[in-house]
């Protein structure tokens, strides 16, 4: 049985959270999406191990992984939406990522590009209004 919440409770928001083999690299990889570190945990020997990334409405944390990250396992992708498509493409490629060209899916008409993440997670980018 599924209770609904009756306007007393409820949950107000929701950030994704990826475990990732090397938070830093990851966040490196993120930032070239535009976006910005909002906060962040390091261990013991200064080495980054939680990170809160944001650009405008678009949040994701990201917390240092136990074991191996297996590709092929990742049961999520990640929709991201851009004002201009070409250009962060373009700035994708300028910094060696590997994306897709521009398809044009009837959900997405104007536009979506395909790229993955250091760990394997897909990410897809639609163009925006």
């Amino acid at each position: 049985m599924i209770a609904k919440a009756n306007g007393t409770s409820k949950a107000t928001g929701l950030i994704p959270m990826a475990h990732v083999v090397d938070v830093q690299r990851s966040a490196d990889f993120y930032q070239l999406l535009g976006m910005e570190v909002r906060g962040s945990l390091c261990d013991g020997a200064g080495a980054l191990r939680w990170v809160h990334l944001v650009c405008e409405s678009a949040q994701l944390m990201l917390a240092r992984a136990s074991g191996p990250i297996v590709a092929s396992q990742q049961a999520v992708l990640f929709y991201l939406y851009s004002p201009d498509l070409v250009r962060l493409r373009e700035q994708l490629l300028a910094s060696r990522v590997e994306v897709s060209g521009i398809t044009y899916p009837d959900y997405m008409p104007k536009g979506e590009i395909r790229l993955e993440d250091p760990d394997g997670y897909v990410l897809l980018v639609g163009q925006s209004d």
